[in-house]
């Protein structure tokens, strides 16, 4: 090498100086243009990659767009999502498939297509994408919401639904239910033509009677109350976190930099909530080794649980019965303070439909009674009121995103693992040819259907709740509290607008159906005698 250099040397000392200094030049500009020629080059290379990937496996994805090299079709997002998957459906078809960064993405819109999913493949398909966030704030513990689908999964589902989410077991918490109402009503009577934020008057009562449910035997109520109200802005704040839309989540790498400090907050609220938790479970054990045992309720059956698993080879960590208590409070908290301000919103939306849910509570109830669960049954409109509500504002529109245990065919199309499966339950429950004006917000559609409309997920053209394996978990307590709330809320008040303000249904952008603007309203008096407010 060095003789080389000596020999160019002495080369350009024996060439005329205009030719040097040509020479001379022509290695100057290469050293300065070829760093700036490797970006586009590099990204040719991906071009040239990207658009060859597609074409050699296009033939057996869905139809879908094509997108930008690295990016997919992110540029072009809607905010929410449910609606920019709905209008590709227009273009390709009612299964889509479309990249997302480095991510595939299903999704299909179509019940016969969902049916695949939730029913002839539920197996296959009934993981959950794990995301940072999940991690964190599962923080290595097993719960029941997003947990992937194993035998522990299903140990723990079920001791959740024999124990404490199904209807008989739910009758036990009747006192429980009935006295959180009546404190909710005797907390909006003192705002009487006042503004009222119904989003944190739902989040209150939920949070109180689905810590009720999992710990109330262990605390005397002023010690719940207060373990609640400290929940209550953690829970909100991990809510909000969850909702947030995290671009960087689908490439490769850029997750772990957690570019938004989406898993960080997510990570700093864990640790609150688990810290209440902990205190939780250190006074359920406090009491049972000093032999004293308390009312019964779901956190003795759990801790129980543990002792007994110990050497079992699926073991229920203390960890796992914070995971669960975390995905039992997320999952009922958050869809009926969602669907809640939907409810009241369409109801104020449209005034005739609030009068005649009013006129049916009064006929059942009376205007010297209190709504009562047993009231419940016989409010047929009221709840069909619901059922719309949660026809066009499923709590989550795209379900939560699945991904196949192992590769699979929906459609006819390929389906890798590793991709993110969608299923656009707010695209099936708006179509035409299942329902007439289907943008129209039309509770009567409910009352005059020979179909049995309810939350089992057995008929795949309305499930807001999901279906199959993975449906909800809070669903039956989310169904007795919604319907419970909104009668007690319509007989004893009537309800308006802040002056000025006007309906606003703008959404969050995101995978939840959430309001953008929390709803406010006002208040008065409707029963007869006052004594019933208290």
């Amino acid at each position: 090498m060095k003789g080389k250099l000596k020999r160019f040397r002495k080369l350009k000392k024996e060439m005329s100086p205009n030719m040097a200094d040509l020479i001379s030049g022509k290695l100057s500009l290469l050293d300065c243009v070829f760093p700036s020629l490797m970006f586009p080059l590099l990204m040719a290379i991906l071009a040239i990659a990207w658009y060859g990937r597609r074409t050699k496996s296009g033939a057996a994805l869905p139809p879908g767009p094509r997108g930008l090299p690295l990016l997919g079709s992110l540029p072009f997002l809607d905010p929410q999502l449910h609606r920019y998957f709905a209008e590709l459906a227009g273009t390709y078809g009612p299964i889509v498939s479309a990249r997302l960064g480095s991510k595939l993405c299903v999704v299909v819109n179509s019940v016969s297509l969902a049916k695949e999913i939730l029913k002839d493949q539920d197996a296959i398909l009934a993981n959950h994408l794990e995301t940072g966030r999940l991690r964190a704030i599962r923080k290595g513990g097993k719960g029941l919401g997003w947990a992937n689908y194993s035998s522990q999964w299903r140990m723990h589902r079920k001791l959740a639904v024999s124990e404490i989410l199904n209807s008989s077991k739910l009758d036990i918490f009747k006192d429980l239910r009935r006295g959180e109402i009546r404190f909710m009503v005797r907390q909006v009577y003192g705002k009487i033509d006042a503004p009222v934020n119904l989003a944190d008057l739902m989040l209150v009562t939920m949070l109180d009677v689905i810590t009720g449910m999992l710990w109330g035997g262990t605390f005397r109520e002023d010690e719940r109350r207060r373990l609640a109200a400290e929940l209550r802005p953690v829970v909100n704040d991990v809510l909000e976190v969850f909702a947030r839309f995290d671009v960087f989540e689908f490439f490769p790498v850029l997750p772990r930099f957690d570019l938004l400090g989406l898993v960080r907050r997510t990570d700093e609220l864990a640790t609150r909530l688990h810290r209440i938790l902990d205190a939780v479970i250190d006074q359920r054990l406090a009491m049972y080794r000093s032999g004293e045992t308390g009312d019964k309720d779901f956190l003795q059956l759990l801790l129980k649980t543990t002792e007994e698993n110990e050497d079992q080879k699926m073991p229920m960590t203390t960890s796992d019965v914070k995971a669960s208590f975390t995905d039992l409070i997320m999952a009922s908290v958050d869809t009926s303070v969602n669907t809640m301000q939907w409810v009241m919103t369409r109801l104020l939306q449209y005034p005739e439909i609030m009068r005649k849910a009013q006129q049916e509570v009064e006929q059942v109830v009376g205007n010297d009674h209190i709504v009562e669960e047993v009231h419940l049954s016989k409010l047929h409109y009221l709840n069909a009121v619901i059922k719309e509500t949660l026809r066009l504002h499923p709590p989550t529109p795209l379900m939560l995103p699945r991904t196949p245990r192992e590769p699979c065919k929906v459609g006819g199309y390929k389906v890798p693992m590793g991709s993110s499966v969608f299923v656009n339950m707010w695209a099936i429950q708006r179509d035409p040819q299942v329902w007439d004006n289907p943008l129209e917000f039309r509770p009567e559609r409910f009352l005059s259907s020979t179909t049995k409309w309810d939350y089992s997920g057995n008929d795949l053209h309305y499930f807001p709740f999901g279906s199959g394996r993975r449906i909800c978990i809070g669903v039956a307590v989310a169904d007795r509290m919604l319907s419970y709330t909104l009668a007690s809320l319509v007989h004893s008040f009537e309800w308006r607008l802040p002056e000025g303000t006007k309906i606003d249904l703008t959404e969050t952008p995101g995978m939840i159906t959430k309001k953008a603007t929390p709803l406010v309203a006002v208040p008065t008096p409707r029963l007869t005698v006052p004594e019933l407010y208290f």
